[in-house]
């Protein structure tokens, strides 16, 4: 009889043992997704598709893109954060991850704890445009009108709690200007308006904005990058008029908390060569971003910053999620 228990566990073990390495392969050969917590034609998922078959050639893996929209981008991330720490589940967020942070009273999860940074995939800049017909030609002029008329002049914003709409209060947290605020459902009919002469102003994606300030239906009248941008080389950076100005969108791709360090380090190695591709680098540039790439320790450090950061621009906002 005691042998034969000593078999039968031999036996089970040696199934478990089986069963183990079939679960491994198949872990390692399943695709690989990216979770986007935006829907399918926006920037976040532009910048995610482009990413996934050139990632996907660097680890020999299928890389696929699945949208999950909902509440600012935090129902994918909430899923990313509850997923396993096997590197088959990413999470491509943007700059929303550390507004969230202090715009939700509270999240199921932890941004930072639950997270583990792999890369800044771009930055994307904005500008600042006004229609025309307002009196002003740079951020210098915009200031000097904005304290002479407090509270006649607006900023359209495409969603409340969104990064236009809080670079547009940092900007008048650092000139000390009240100009209100209409927000809008979506960013095309807020550039809309602004081209209509409904609305004097408004902080713009640059791919947005670009042909209408070529057009001359738009003026430029600074960028939020730290310094100028070679689409406008003549339009100031606003940092040049208001120091330590700066407010461009981010997107980054993370896993799950926990994982192991040497996944971690073959994921981020995988995605950052991925990100300095030819190929890659264009259509990254194509959207008026500009390609990052840094190591997980760096992009870590940023995400921290960066809540930090947007603590205040919330509190002074007032913001609350739509």
């Amino acid at each position: 009889m005691k042998k034969f228990f000593l078999k039968l566990k031999f036996c089970v073990l040696a199934c478990a043992v089986v069963l183990g390495s079939a679960h491994a392969q198949t872990s390692a050969t399943a695709p690989i997704r990216i979770l986007v917590g935006a829907p399918a034609g926006g920037t976040t998922d532009t910048m995610a598709r482009t990413l996934a078959q050139a990632m996907g050639q660097q680890l020999g893996r299928v890389v696929v893109v699945e949208n999950k929209p909902g509440a600012g981008g935090n129902l994918a991330a909430d899923m990313v954060a509850k997923a396993a720490p096997d590197g088959n589940t990413l999470l491509m967020s943007f700059t929303s991850h550390a507004i969230n942070a202090s715009l939700y009273p509270s999240l199921p999860f932890d941004p930072i704890k639950d997270f583990t940074p792999l890369t800044m995939v771009s930055t994307s800049p904005s500008v600042l445009v006004a229609h025309p017909s307002l009196p002003v030609k740079n951020v210098a002029d915009l200031v000097k009108l904005a304290k002479e008329k407090p509270g006649q002049l607006n900023f359209a914003i495409g969603a409340l709690g969104s990064s236009l709409h809080l670079a547009g209060d940092s900007f008048k947290m650092k000139a000390g200007v009240f100009i209100v605020n209409i927000p809008y459902r979506g960013t095309a009919p807020a550039v809309q308006d602004v081209l209509a002469g409904q609305v004097e102003l408004m902080f713009a994606a640059v791919g947005n904005a670009q042909a209408h300030i070529k057009a001359g239906k738009l003026r430029a009248l600074g960028v939020t990058s730290p310094k100028r941008l070679p689409a406008f080389p003549d339009v100031q950076a606003i940092g040049e008029t208001l120091p330590g100005y700066e407010s461009s969108a981010w997107f980054g791709l993370f896993a799950p908390g926990r994982m192991n360090p040497d996944l971690a380090k073959r994921l981020s190695d995988a995605a950052r060569v991925a990100i300095q591709t030819p190929d890659v680098k264009r259509r990254i540039e194509s959207e008026g971003a500009i390609p990052a790439g840094n190591s997980p320790q760096e992009f870590s450090k940023f995400v921290e910053a960066e809540i930090v950061r947007w603590r205040a621009v919330v509190q002074y906002a007032g913001a609350k999620p739509e």
